[in-house]
Formats: C-alpha cells, structure tokens, sequence
C-alpha cells in the first residue's frame, strides 16, 4: 500500500488556492566536480533520458563518464556562471515571480507558483509540497519546453506521478504538455530575433538551433522532431522568411550513436569553410538561457564558426523572464482555469460551520 502524508493540509471553510507548478530542467549547485557530478548522476540516471538496460547503462555511468566528465562540465559551468549563481536558475526565479504577481493582479483566485527542477534543486517534489501546503482544489503543471519530449515533459510526467502516489488529497490536475505551435509562442519569439536584428543588424543566415535527442528515440514515435520542424517554420512565416533564409539543426549530442540531424555543430564548421558571413542563430526549444545555449552556442560553435572561416555568430537570447515570455505564460494558465469564480467569505464561513456541525474534525 502507498505510504501517504499524514499531515493534514485541509480545513473546512478555508479558502482555496490554485497551485502552479514551473518546470525547468536544472542547474548543478554550483560550478564545481563535486556538484556537477552529482547532478549528471541524477540527470543521466534517467532512463527516460538513457533508454538503455540499466544493467549495461550504470555501470558504464558511473566507472566511466563520472569520472572524466564532471570536471569538464564544471569547467563550462564557470564560463557563465554569474555572481548570483546559475542563470538558468535565477532567471527562472525571477520569471516565476513574475508570473505569481501577474496571475494575482489579473484574477480574483488564489494563486501560488512555484518553481521545480527536474534535476537539482529545487526538486519537483519539493515545489509540490509547497504547493500542497496551501490547501489547492486546483493544480496546473507547466513544464518550459515548448516541443513535448518523452526526455523532458516525459521526466516531469514521471515524477509528478511519483509525488501523486504518496499524496492523500489530490487536487484536480492539468498538465500543459506542449505549446510548439501557440501563436503567442511563435510571435513572442519572432519579435525577440526581430529585436535582435534591430541592435545586432541582420546577419546573412538565421539558424534556429534545438536540442538533440537520439534518433531511434523518433523512430520510436517521440513527436519532438516534428515540434521543432512546425515552430521554425512558424517563427519563420512570421517575420516573413522565404524557405532558403532560415535553417534548423539540432545541437548538444552526446555517444556514438545517431542523433536528429542536421548536427549544429558539423553544420556550422561547413558554413564556415564555405566563407558564409555574420549570421544569426536562435534557440527557441530554451526557454531560458542555460549552459547549451551561453557556452554551447554562443561562445564554443561560435568560435568554431569563426576559426572555420565564416564571419561572426550573433546568439539571439532566449525568451528569459521578459515580458513577452511572462505574458505567454500567464495566458497558457490562464486559459487552463476557465472562468473560475472564487467562493465569497461568508459561502466558506458556512460550508465551515455545516460541516463542523456533522462531525468533521477540521
């Protein structure tokens, strides 16, 4: 049998709350081997992540790519480390506050948000406690991937479930799964490489660039492939692209094995032999700037762009916590919760007293 909490977190007449759950994948604690070992532990322990045996898999993790990997990760980790620690996670901070304060403002309900990372802290589970704390008839999960993977979403489906297991009251529960093709997406991205044209001019080529999964995993029927091709050529429509203006590759591989191509990084060493001048590469399957963006993208294939031949790579920041990626957000809550009305005092002072008045204990 499952082992619930036995903390009561219900009393009758209270007011109700909504809960919103921010996902984002996560950040080592700090920049160092010790801490970016621990997380790669956690990370790559994931089978959703690995679809291998874990008899053949584990053993090659640990005896092998813990000991040679942390300490080259940790050292990209230093190159974008800021004084307040990770920008992944800061930067989700502050976008989850955001949201907080604009849900608030823009309903009469009682909303809580709070962030939870996949991997690190803070913990998924950790957030839901908070969450759980305070009494939610309402739970809304958004994961910040716009393009579903099992490898992502899959992973906060995975542990979402787990959490639900040891939870007595659940509160009714929506999951956002995806949003690759939300016009406010596409138009909050578009406006950001728009932006970016606007300071940085425009360069000869725009890239969009997103993160790659093995290829067997599309094989399989993973529909991330089909996500990213349907976002690019959306973002492109709206800043009015012709089809030989824009490309899309896919970056961050890891093994021997074959992954989605075309490969970012072989794609643009080829760019750069071929004397291809100033271009301009966006990430939109990042929500937030993080290790592949800042060190893969902008300064590593920049370089390799650059030594290759080609002309200067300008990286097109994520949506981060603006104004446009707040608003998209709050909208995509918004739109989960309907036209829900919050009981008045007297209503909750009443189901109190009626209820206290049968026997209930609370």
């Amino acid at each position: 049998m499952a082992k619930y909490s036995t903390e009561p977190n219900y009393e009758h007449g209270s007011e109700p709350t909504v809960g919103v759950l921010v996902v984002n994948l996560g950040t080592p604690d700090a920049p160092t081997t010790p801490a970016v070992r621990r997380y790669l532990a956690q990370f790559l322990s994931d089978p959703r992540l690995i679809e291998l045996p874990r008899w053949l898999w584990l053993p090659i993790l640990h005896l092998v790519i813990l000991r040679v990997r942390p300490s080259r990760s940790a050292k990209a980790y230093r190159e974008i480390w800021q004084d307040d620690g990770s920008p992944l996670l800061t930067i989700s901070q502050r976008l989850t506050e955001r949201m907080a304060e604009a849900l608030n403002e823009r309903t009469d309900l009682n909303i809580n948000v709070e962030l939870g990372m996949t991997y690190g802290n803070p913990s998924i589970a950790s957030a839901l406690d908070k969450l759980h704390a305070k009494n939610p008839t309402r739970l809304i999960v958004l994961p910040l991937y716009p393009q579903y993977s099992a490898t992502t979403t899959g992973s906060v489906m995975d542990q979402l479930g787990d959490w639900l297991k040891a939870t007595r009251r659940i509160p009714d529960l929506s999951v956002i799964t995806q949003y690759h093709d939300n016009p406010h997406y596409v138009t909050a991205v578009a406006n950001r490489i728009r932006s970016h044209w606007q300071t940085q001019g425009r360069g000869e080529r725009l890239l969009f660039s997103f993160h790659g999964i093995p290829r067997r995993y599309l094989d399989s029927g993973d529909p991330y492939h089909c996500h990213c091709y349907k976002t690019a050529r959306l973002i492109a429509e709206d800043l009015g692209l012709s089809r030989d203006e824009w490309f899309l590759s896919f970056q961050s591989r890891v093994g021997r094995e074959e992954w989605l191509r075309p490969y970012t990084d072989e794609l643009l060493e080829e760019w750069g032999s071929q004397g291809v001048g100033d271009i301009d590469v966006a990430c939109p399957g990042f929500s937030i700037d993080c290790l592949e963006t800042l060190e893969e993208i902008a300064l590593q294939n920049s370089e390799n762009f650059s030594n290759a031949g080609g002309g200067k790579l300008r990286y097109v920041a994520c949506l981060n916590d603006g104004n446009d990626h707040t608003e998209l957000l709050v909208n995509l809550v918004l739109d989960r919760l309907g036209q829900t009305v919050q009981p008045e005092a007297q209503e909750l002072a009443q189901s109190r007293r009626l209820a206290l008045e049968v026997g209930a204990d609370r």
